[in-house]
């Protein structure tokens, strides 16, 4: 049941929290004291701000810090008293080893040393310590404070914090996981054993049937896993079950920044949203649990790996979103508590404006350095589709997942008396014994002339209309802008036209609303959403023809009739998968400008349309779901848990596997055709703004559609070091090697003299601007366990010659080869040419890489 949240507990910090127009002032002997640096320019600030007294604040912001010095992750020594705590590459990281425990204290300490050495206590709130992933700390400060420690010693980088926002009952059959993969595993209940995934998310409703442990073999303990549980401050109860093993929320940013209401979100991992429940039970949720809603069961519902342990940051919350100092602290932690997959199905509002790339941010170094420590990173691809560099996931380190549409639809349809048929969206029961009955408008249903103050059209105040008349019809109501902004909905309208005795209701859109996505909305009563504006003027003019009124325009007699099919069943189609309309498109961009970098993004498709999964009855996020149980909801937020829980099942078989050898498993060996044998489409916008299909493109889907069987049998894997990622760091036209240095921690100059940001042993290979002749190398791992031979086959498109040398090779099973692939500009188009290289085994193994470039003079 929905409970009260519980008001949040102020955070503590290093220093008070100051409230604007506060006096401040530098602490200004100290610093010279602690590091000998050049402190010209931080002499002149002290000096100006001396000759000041007292300084007057603006508003206050959270800030970004990072520091020199490596974090716990990648320390190799050299702080006298302090070992090494960095792990070698085949050995997991003790974090609570004392070198661990007493490095982290140390780093903490002196951020705390810092800002007590610059600024009156008071005045300031540190509010988070970064240590295990990056070197660095949150603060609550002025924009002048903010100056003045960017002149600070030791302080490398200075961002001020930004938000983030968000971005199933078939999806295991639909994969082929219940009769190809989970069998060969175990069984369903062993598929994703001890793997504990993270959900740095919107928290969990625990006590939802998908985290149950009650009809489930008994969890055993997960030693290396090291996470907190946190009690729900209302009922006192832990929110950990085994099933989820840990639980923690993080809004100190959010508290900060004035933007938590205590007395409407809850400031514990408890979902005041439902998204985090929904994105957690797709990945992890338990098998075999009965979708039940409105008294119809849609079907049972699991997730990928059911199995699977959950452990939840919260960092998303009901009115604001987050931020990303809350969202780097709770990844810090994830890392630090032994996560093996990272599930971000939340990102940010637009590129990052404070660096030269938008690989280099505290957000995607901490996801670097998660990678580093072995944990797999997917993160939705952002749902600003079907137009081009709309992605919000940019960095190769990360699996970008793209949103498909699966084989499943909702699809319902209207009979008019006079026998046309309209098609429309609605989970709902026929009309009752499949008849049809009287419709009226809801204008025409208005009670005396107090209902002007409203909108009655829009059906969601049942008081302003005539019972009497509506009583036994079909309520016809419009679709306004108040169901785009989420102050309608679709549930909203059954219930209105329930409490009026109605026989059902229509939902007709009249207006075009650019960008807006149509779902489906299960439903008690006989309900239809007609979507196309051609088609509801067929059905006003029918309606009109049908009524007669009198000398002021007032209905006197209604003798239109509409009948609502039973649209509870879905239909299964074979042209599927296909790409969501609202999936974000590439290229990759490399900066703010929206330059095209040379990496290929989304990475993958996976199922993200009307996806069934949990609920939380107390969740806010989608009007129609309120009170619910269960939600059929749309987005690349659904399509990444489906790929995190797939990763899982890939972890699970083989523990030892890195990051980027599981995302090449996923990739290599991903779908380019549906199941029916097609090339992959991917929905547009035709001209007249109609939704339309055209063959997709790697910018849609990556390298395809996933494919779970193929990925656990990759036969050759592309793998990625972490010095090869800091390698591609430096590659990049116009970066600045510090700021490389400021953000990761790693220097510029040990990698390969020469190398571009192409070089990077990827899955895909990517030329933003090709000139001429240009080769590039791959090295390919082989992981099976025995010896292959590979012939090496080429597709592209004319205008760009692709070559690959040898044109066939044979690798030892642990052995790695390299490949070199020539691109030679044939004609210049300035467009994008597409392609691929596809290496066929003998031991029937298959493995593709996309191949994208676009051809320069």
């Amino acid at each position: 049941s929905p409970r009260r949240p519980a008001r949040a507990e102020r955070p503590t910090g290093g220093g008070g929290r100051a409230a604007p127009g506060n006096a401040w002032a530098p602490r200004f002997c100290s610093v010279a004291v602690h590091t000998p640096v050049k402190m010209k320019g931080l002499g002149l600030a002290c000096l100006l701000l001396a000759l000041v007294p007292q300084v007057v604040l603006g508003t206050h912001d959270v800030y970004i810090v990072t520091m020199v010095g490596d974090p716990v992750v990648s320390y190799t020594g050299g702080v006298e008293g302090f070992p090494a705590t960095a792990a070698d590459l085949d050995e997991e990281m003790d974090v609570t080893s004392e070198a661990v425990t007493s490095y982290s204290l140390h780093l903490r300490r002196h951020h705390e040393k810092l800002l007590d050495s610059l600024f009156v206590a008071g005045t300031y709130e540190k509010l988070y310590s970064y240590h295990h992933l990056i070197n660095g700390f949150a603060v609550h400060m002025s924009s002048l404070q903010a100056d003045f420690l960017r002149k600070a010693p030791g302080v490398k980088y200075v961002e001020r914090d930004t938000k983030i926002q968000k971005l199933t009952t078939h999806t295991p059959q639909f994969l082929g996981l219940t009769t190809a993969v989970w069998p060969t595993g175990g069984g369903f209940d062993r598929a994703g054993e001890d793997v504990v995934i993270g959900f740095v998310d919107s928290g969990i409703y625990p006590e939802h049937p998908s985290f149950s442990t009650h009809r489930t073999d008994p969890y055993g303990p997960v030693p290396r896993y090291k996470g907190k549980c946190e009690i729900d401050p209302v009922t006192q109860r832990s929110f950990c079950n085994g099933k989820i093993v840990g639980a923690q929320h993080f809004a100190k940013a959010a508290i900060a920044a004035g933007a938590f209401n205590p007395d409407v979100e809850f400031a514990s991992p408890l979902d005041g949203d439902g998204h985090g429940s929904h994105i957690a039970a797709i990945a992890a949720g338990n098998n075999g649990i009965p979708v039940r809603m409105h008294g119809y069961e849609f079907g049972k519902a699991s997730g990928m790996a059911p199995r699977a342990r959950i452990a939840v940051y919260k960092v998303l919350y009901r009115l604001f979103g987050g931020y990303v100092s809350d969202v780097v602290a709770a990844i810090d932690q994830a890392v630090q508590d032994g996560v093996d997959i990272l599930n971000l199905s939340v990102g940010p509002n637009s590129p990052p404006t404070a660096t030269r790339t938008t690989f280099l941010n505290p957000f995607d170094a901490a996801l670097l350095s998660a990678v580093k420590a072995g944990v797999f990173v997917a993160q939705a691809a952002g749902n600003g589709g079907p137009f081009p560099k709309t992605l919000v996931s940019f960095s190769p380190w990360i699996t970008t997942v793209a949103a498909g549409v699966d084989d499943r639809r909702y699809k319902n349809h209207l009979i008019l008396g006079n026998g046309k048929r309209i098609a429309g969206l609605g989970v709902s029961p026929a009309t009752h014994g499949n008849k049809s009955f009287g419709l009226i408008s809801a204008t025409d249903a208005l009670l005396g002339s107090s209902s002007t103050k409203y909108s009655a059209l829009d059906c969601q105040r049942p008081e302003l209309l005539n019972k009497r008349k509506v009583q036994g019809k079909i309520l016809l109501c419009g679709y306004s802008f108040n169901y785009i902004s989420g102050t309608a909905s679709i549930k909203k309208v059954s219930q209105t036209a329930k409490s009026l005795g109605a026989a059902g209701f229509v939902v007709a859109v009249e207006d075009s609303y650019p960008g807006t996505k149509f779902d489906p909305v299960p439903v008690n009563i006989p309900g239809i959403l007609i979507t196309d504006v051609s088609k509801t003027k067929d059905l006003i003019d029918y309606y009109n023809s049908s009524t007669t009124r009198d000398w002021a325009g007032r209905a006197t007699a209604f003798q239109a009739t509409v009948g609502i099919a039973d649209g509870l069943a879905p239909t299964l189609f074979n042209s599927a998968p296909q790409v969501a309309l609202f999936s974000s498109r590439g290229p990759d961009v490399k900066d703010f400008s929206f330059q095209d970098a040379d990496v290929l993004k989304p990475d993958i498709l996976a199922p993200g349309n009307l996806i069934w999964s949990a609920w939380a009855p107390n969740g806010t996020d989608e009007a129609n779901y309120a009170g619910e149980g269960f939600a059929m909801m749309s987005g690349t937020s659904m399509a990444a848990p489906h790929i995190a829980g797939i990763a899982a099942l890939i972890k699970q078989k083989y523990p030892k596997w890195s990051p980027s050898a599981i995302k090449s498993a996923l990739m290599t060996t991903a779908n380019t055709i549906d199941k029916g044998s097609h090339p992959l489409r991917a929905q547009q916008y035709s001209t007249s703004e109609m939704m339309t299909l055209a063959r997709a493109t790697p910018f849609d889907y990556g390298s395809g559609a996933v494919n779970p069987k193929a990925a656990l049998d990759p036969g050759l894997v592309l793998d990625a070091t972490h010095q090869d990622y800091i390698t591609f760091l430096c590659s990049i036209p116009d970066v600045d090697p510090s700021e490389v240095s400021n953000i990761t921690g790693s220097r510029c100059g040990s990698g390969p003299k020469g190398q571009r940001p192409y070089d990077l042993n990827i899955p895909s290979i990517t030329v933003s601007q090709l000139k001429g002749i240009q080769t590039v190398k791959r090295t390919v791992t082989n992981v099976a366990d025995e010896a292959e031979t590979y012939t090496i086959m080429t597709r592209m498109s004319p205008e760009i010659a692709l070559d690959v040398s040898p044109p066939a090779l044979t690798v030892l099973p642990g052995s790695s080869r390299e490949i070199t692939v020539t691109l030679t500009t044939r004609s210049v188009t300035g467009t994008y040419s597409f392609g691929e290289i596809t290496m066929k085994g003998d031991r029937r193994h298959l493995v593709r890489i996309p191949v994208v470039a676009m051809g320069f003079k």
